[in-house]
């Protein structure tokens, strides 16, 4: 169990990076030795891609989008995810290949089944041990996530949008219950916090 991989999901300003780090220092200090990254940008060239993705470049096909979310992960999972897991390190990450489901499958209506090929392809069949989903509704999250900065590309998006995101991630976590936590992040971050680190030592049998 040293080797979990171990993600976070949700919407815009739900609290994913916040709690993997909270969850990081927990599971140090448990004597675990753990890797925290993130989706898009978790490689020198995931920084290049990052940019265009979230700084609204101009992308003229509607698969443009997904293929770099694709690339990005490709590049992520061979150079940063499975070295530290063939390591025997635990790996948190910031988004995994539910992100690209929920926001190009529900939130740009792309046909599940090119989703899921591209996913497969570009995690090479990896899969989360555990997936925390912290659900917020989106008009919550949006105004936490953009208090201190301007909107990206994302959080531009229409309610519309952002509603089919949050749907398609639910039925996410109807789908993989064993896998898929989901934890409402209207709570104070101290309580969503406990519920994390909880369900963290049953999955590793503390």
């Amino acid at each position: 169990m040293k080797n979990l991989f171990i993600t976070f999901e949700g919407g815009e300003g739900c609290g994913k990076s916040t709690h993997s780090r909270l969850l990081k220092r927990y599971l140090e200090s448990k004597g675990y030795k753990v890797v925290l990254t993130f989706e898009p940008g978790g490689t020198h060239i995931g920084r290049f891609l990052r940019k265009m993705l979230l700084k609204g470049a101009i992308l003229n096909s509607r698969y443009s989008e997904l293929l770099l979310f694709a690339a990005d992960r490709a590049e992520h999972v061979k150079n940063v995810i499975m070295p530290a897991l063939n390591a025997g390190t635990m790996v948190i990450c910031d988004r995994f290949i539910d992100s690209t489901t929920a926001y190009q499958q529900g939130g740009r209506k792309i046909d599940k089944t090119i989703v899921r090929l591209i996913n497969k392809l570009s995690s090479g069949g990896l899969v989360p041990d555990i997936t925390f989903l912290l659900d917020v509704e989106p008009k919550i999250g949006i105004r936490r996530g953009t208090r201190h900065t301007g909107k990206d590309k994302f959080e531009s998006e229409n309610g519309g949008f952002h509603r089919r995101v949050r749907s398609t991630y639910l039925n996410i976590a109807k789908s993989h219950p064993k896998r898929v936590k989901v934890i409402s992040s209207n709570c104070p971050v101290e309580e969503v916090q406990k519920m994390i680190r909880k369900l963290m030592d049953e999955k590793l049998g503390n």
